[in-house]
């Protein structure tokens, strides 16, 4: 059974940095390609970035290139997400996800605020 645990929110001011990490099992984690998604309150859930299995292959939103950072730890079956420059457009519950055969997982969220 997949699950997906996402840790590392929290509340930070403009400007800030936060790591979000994601702990994942049930699966053969190296295999699966990882990606970050959020959601704000009234708005849909976007895709934020996306790594392959092997981590070679990076993909982000365009409203976070060049301030987030999405990395992967095959050994640690962990993905991460490296967030600085943070505005208070960035406050959104981020979701871990990854997909088997097309069918999608998702852990339970963690709330980034980003506040003054």
């Amino acid at each position: 059974q997949v699950q997906l645990v996402e840790s590392g929110g929290g509340l930070v001011q403009p400007g800030g940095s936060l790591r979000l990490s994601c702990a994942a099992s049930g699966f053969f984690f190296s295999s699966y390609g990882m990606s970050w998604y959020r959601q704000a309150p009234g708005k849909e859930r976007e895709l934020v970035a996306s790594i392959t299995s092997a981590g070679n292959k990076l993909n982000y939103a365009d409203s976070v290139k060049g301030r987030f950072t999405i990395s992967r730890d095959n050994a640690k079956n962990t993905v991460y997400l490296q967030m600085n420059s943070l505005k208070p457009e960035d406050t959104a519950v981020y979701y871990c996800n990854t997909r088997q055969l097309g069918v999608p997982s998702w852990g339970q969220g963690t709330q980034v605020t980003v506040s003054s």
